[in-house]
């Protein structure tokens, strides 16, 4: 490994929109290191396919960090509390959907910025999307320069003048488009995970939001749906 090629720490949930901001981030040069977060999920198979991605992608053991926060002591999403149920009768547009963590990627964020100072590294990748899940607050661009200003302001790095970037490669594209540009880099989706219901091994459900929208990007991109279903 060249001594000045730059480390990144990416955000690697187990999900095709993850799985294709790494495949950028390699793409781009970056030395690769992953976060996944093990935050009492219903669909915790996702961390199945993020080691899955990451070995896939030649990220070793020691550069992918699964951390556990439970957020599911404090419930309020779908995705985390046993009260509520994931839904699965369409998307309501213009709406916060249930399935919404709260301040969960604020966490996420924190703690892979956290650790890219342990690493001297100043590029954090993210893969927010703004188009096809309208509705999620902290996947706007608003809401990543908010959070960006905030790494420099608070970190030793920001404060020493190293500049800290997060970047979003795909916050403007379609889930055809996300998918389009993944195949290129060479992504296996069938290694990834996306459904909200998706049981033990990996299966997705079809019917939840998540399925829906990763369906249609399929269709959308004119390729293989690579999913495995129950």
């Amino acid at each position: 490994m060249n001594s000045k090629t730059k480390k990144a720490v990416i955000l690697l949930s187990g999900g095709l929109d993850s799985a294709t901001v790494l495949a950028m981030a390699k793409n781009q040069g970056f030395d690769c290191y992953a976060v996944s977060f093990d935050y009492s999920q219903k669909h915790i198979a996702e961390l199945t396919s993020a080691k899955k991605i990451a070995s896939y992608f030649n990220i070793l053991e020691h550069k992918h960090k699964i951390f556990t926060i439970n957020l599911s002591q404090f419930g309020g999403s779908a995705l985390t509390d046993d009260n509520l149920d994931i839904p699965t009768s369409g998307i309501v547009e213009d709406n916060i959907p249930i399935t919404y963590v709260p301040a969960r990627n604020t966490i996420m964020l924190s703690i892979a910025l956290g650790w890219a100072e342990v690493l001297g590294c100043y590029d954090i990748f993210y893969g927010a999307n703004s188009v096809d899940y309208s509705g999620y607050p902290d996947c706007r661009p608003e809401y990543v320069k908010s959070f960006e200003i905030m790494a420099n302001l608070a970190t030793k790095s920001g404060v020493e003048g190293n500049k800290i970037i997060i970047h979003t490669p795909i916050i403007d594209l379609t889930k055809g488009q996300i998918i389009a540009k993944g195949l290129e880099l060479g992504v296996d989706y069938s290694l990834t995970t996306s459904c909200y219901k998706a049981d033990e091994l990996g299966r997705a459900c079809g019917v939840c939001d998540s399925c829906r929208i990763r369906k249609q990007g399929f269709i959308d991109a004119k390729v293989l749906d690579v999913t495995k279903y129950q």
